[in-house]
């Protein structure tokens, strides 16, 4: 089966010899259902320039340009994959650009303002699991907001969508809680079973899509980064403790935050007046 006239898959896989490797986070997904409802989850493409990461022999690239996709930048580690990838962009003139890099390395901000020509910016990405939630972190702390993208639509292990999404209270609820929810509204799109890899994780995926908030509360990036650090760092202990070396019991009371609870009970906004406390 083929969505776009490019040989299955798995033949492309055979062909270039690319079985995936554990040390770069590779699991291949083959499925084209799953592939095309990845690109339906990012919206309508037509008009952007979608980034995307670890595409490795070009699955959910060939989704997201049959999806209709103006262009796509992918950033592939895996020099094996290039030339799979090269064949997609042949059958897709000038609308698939590879770059041959590592994506811890990258300026996205200054990509995407390069490559976009003013209009709008998606991330889609089958994230590779050992970068994928740095990645995301990176993202949800660039300096400059609203972010140079209009949304993002990313695979993750389950355990790390629930993360992403979870509000105060919850056991899953931590910085990446924090994080997501003060700057994007988050939200798991859909699961992905393992038998849909190649080769199978052993957990379940989920597909989270993000949306930039307009005007997140107002308070310092780094900071936050910092104050949830330090309560997350000792979730159990009482924040007076946790956070003790930030300015303890005299800092949560400036903030009007009793002292004797534990960070998963405070909501995105506590966490903002915290921030700005300090």
């Amino acid at each position: 089966m083929s969505i776009d006239g490019l040989p299955p898959l798995r033949d492309v896989i055979e062909r270039h010899g690319l079985q995936a490797k554990k040390a770069l986070g590779q699991n291949f997904l083959l499925d084209l259902n799953l592939t095309g409802k990845i690109a339906r989850a990012a919206g309508d493409l037509s008009d952007s320039t979608v980034i995307e990461v670890g595409p490795g022999p070009g699955g959910l690239t060939r989704a997201l340009l049959s999806a209709g996709a103006r262009r796509i930048i992918a950033i592939e580690r895996d020099e094996r994959c290039l030339a799979a990838l090269a064949e997609v962009s042949n059958h897709y003139p000038g609308r698939l650009e590879v770059i041959s890099g590592d994506a811890l390395k990258t300026d996205f901000s200054a990509l995407a303002h390069a490559a976009s020509q003013g209009g709008p910016v998606r991330i889609a990405a089958n994230l590779p699991y050992n970068i994928g939630t740095e990645l995301l972190i990176r993202w949800l702390t660039v300096a400059d907001w609203p972010p140079f993208y209009q949304s993002m639509t990313l695979m993750f292990q389950r355990e790390v969508a629930e993360r992403i999404v979870a509000g105060a209270g919850g056991d899953a609820y931590g910085r990446l809680g924090v994080l997501a929810g003060w700057r994007t509204e988050a939200r798991i799109a859909f699961d992905v079973p393992p038998q849909a890899f190649t080769p199978p994780p052993k957990v379940t995926s989920s597909v989270v899509h993000l949306v930039p908030r307009a005007i997140p509360l107002a308070t310092d990036v780094k900071k936050l980064g910092r104050v949830t650090e330090a309560a997350f760092g000792q979730r159990r202990k009482m924040l007076r403790q946790s956070v003790k070396s930030l300015g303890g019991e005299a800092l949560l009371m400036r903030a009007g935050i009793d002292p004797t609870r534990r960070a998963e009970t405070l909501s995105v906004e506590e966490f903002v007046r915290l921030t700005n406390a300090v």
